[in-house]
């Protein structure tokens, strides 16, 4: 999936040096995440290895076009066909990808296809309730906040309570919309900062 500003591969070993070299210094992105940080090389490409083959979590790399490295990853996961129900996640970016048009972008792919190729009506992102970034992350894309699951999971040892958002079909295209006038360049000036937040996009 190309974007303006990204490009989605299927994640491959091909990625892991690249992703070694972007998460150096950066160990405190994985705390919410159930796997890393990763000490060697060696290690990611074992992890690659055994999620790139993966069907679900179904993961792809992040190319940012203005430097052309992998420097992130995501993934569709818990996906329920019967119910034509979705999630975005296990996101991690590098330091050098956060808060960039092509972060965002990189999500708006992944909940495009899912949306609008592939038919998903309920959009999903979860997130530990002490993940403030993620949760401003979901309330920034127009994921509405559903609730609290208790003591949802274990996550390095911690008992993890999980915040729950969705995104509906009904909703969707306002929220498409908005965040592909976000990215469009005209809401940029020539140093790259955004003239206008995404939520004034939106119309709902």
């Amino acid at each position: 999936m190309s974007g303006n500003h990204v490009s989605l591969e299927p994640l491959h070993r091909r990625h892991a040096a690249d992703l070694f070299a972007a998460m150096q210094g950066a160990d405190d992105s994985f705390t919410y995440l159930s796997y890393g940080p990763f000490s060697t090389l060696a290690t990611l490409e074992n992890w690659v290895a055994q999620h790139a083959s993966a069907h679900e979590p179904m993961f792809w790399a992040v190319r940012p076009v203005a430097t052309g490295l992998a420097s992130g990853w995501l993934a569709l996961l818990d996906i329920e066909p019967a119910h034509a129900a979705i999630e975005l996640g296990s996101i991690w970016f590098a330091p050098c990808m956060q808060r960039t048009r092509a972060a965002t972008e990189a999500m708006f792919l992944l909940l495009r296809r899912a949306a609008d190729e592939l038919g998903y009506r309920r959009l999903v992102w979860k997130c530990d309730t002490l993940n403030a970034s993620s949760r401003r992350a979901a309330a920034r894309l127009g994921f509405t906040e559903e609730g609290l699951l208790r003591a949802h999971k274990i996550i390095k040892g911690r008992a993890r309570d999980t915040a729950m958002f969705s995104i509906t079909a009904a909703e969707w295209p306002d929220r498409r919309d908005a965040i592909l006038a976000w990215l469009a360049a005209e809401n940029f000036a020539p140093d790259g900062t955004a003239q206008r937040a995404l939520a004034e996009f939106r119309q709902a």
